[in-house]
């Protein structure tokens, strides 16, 4: 069985309600990202920062996996399938994908602030102050904040190592490290990139371009596939 790794970004999210971060009228408008997405506005006002992200994850609870979602799942019955998102909802997991890898961490799950090894789910939209973990710390967003880390970056680099196929859709490949690694796939291996704001991608072989949304330039690309 073949091996596809999808790279996934804010725009097959934004297609089912979910406000991307920094197009107009996103998630960023009214806030200081340093206040809300960074160690030191954790450290400095934490309150604010469980804030922004209670709403973030109260939005998601109402959002549905759309055609883009339900695509990629369908291809799991010819093909194994590894998506490896930069997207901290879970809408992948809601349209039924069963190896999806959060590179910037997960919107319904908290971690403690003294064991980043204690990672627990979040049942409803909240986290509040107060909330710790089982070693009596305050609880955290289980968020890749600016200036951290990317813990599943290597795990990420090794699945695109393998891919035999690589999908790359709705996002901009402006932002490192997750824009680089469409690098580390083989050369011989085809690279759809499916966005209709098309990034830039330097010349590469086998490279095919869908300059349209995730939905529809999934369908395309999975009805190839699927011959």
């Amino acid at each position: 069985m073949k091996k596809i790794v999808v790279l996934s970004g804010a725009g097959i999210s934004a297609e089912s309600g979910i406000k991307t971060f920094r197009d107009s009228g996103g998630l960023w408008e009214g806030y200081d990202i340093a206040e809300v997405a960074t160690p030191e506005g954790w450290e400095n006002n934490p309150e604010l920062v469980l804030e922004f992200y209670n709403m973030r994850r109260k939005d998601a609870l109402k959002a549905e996996p759309n055609a883009g979602h339900l695509a990629l799942k369908a291809l799991e019955s010819r093909y194994d399938v590894t998506i490896i998102t930069q997207n901290v909802d879970n809408l992948h997991e809601k349209a039924g994908s069963s190896n999806v890898l959060h590179l910037h961490g997960e919107l319904f799950k908290s971690r403690s602030t003294c064991d980043q090894q204690l990672v627990y789910d979040i049942q409803g939209w909240e986290i509040k102050l107060g909330d710790v973990c089982a070693k009596g710390s305050q609880l955290r967003p289980h968020i890749v904040w600016f200036g951290e880390a990317v813990p599943m970056l290597e795990k990420a680099i090794q699945e695109v190592l393998k891919a035999d196929i690589l999908i790359v859709l709705g996002t901009s490949l402006q932002v490192y490290p997750a824009a680089g690694l469409i690098d580390y796939a083989k050369d011989e291996a085809p690279k759809y990139i499916i966005d209709p704001n098309m990034p830039y991608v330097s010349p590469r072989n086998n490279l095919h371009l869908f300059p349209e949304v995730a939905s529809s330039g999934l369908k395309k690309v999975a009805d190839l596939l699927m011959k």
